[in-house]
């Protein structure tokens, strides 16, 4: 029976790609060819030598490797928080109920 993927990734940005990659058969050399990055970057990324990228990156990164860049954990979290910045009382609203 073929193994269904998730549509999102609960793990840290460096472990998902370095995931996707396995199975995807795709190499660092492989994958810095499909996204024009360097194969030395793409390792510092997966090993987390290097901060998670902009969302340029994972968007390319994503497409490169068959997933939406909703994929990433990271990416999820940078959108919500753009968001959220735009409405000041959900922040605070939010911030109450966790500190229960």
């Amino acid at each position: 029976m073929a193994r269904r993927k998730r549509r999102f990734s609960d793990e840290p940005f460096g472990p998902t790609v370095e995931k996707l990659m396995d199975e995807t058969g795709v190499t660092y050399r492989a994958l810095a060819d499909k996204t024009k990055l360097s194969a030395g970057y793409l390792n510092h990324l997966v090993h987390g030598n290097r901060p998670v990228p902009s969302d340029d990156v994972m968007r390319t990164l994503a497409k490169a490797l068959g997933v939406e860049p909703e994929h990433f954990r990271e990416y999820r979290l940078r959108v919500i928080t753009e968001r959220l910045e735009a409405m000041p009382d959900l922040i605070d609203r939010l911030y109450k109920r966790l500190r229960k």
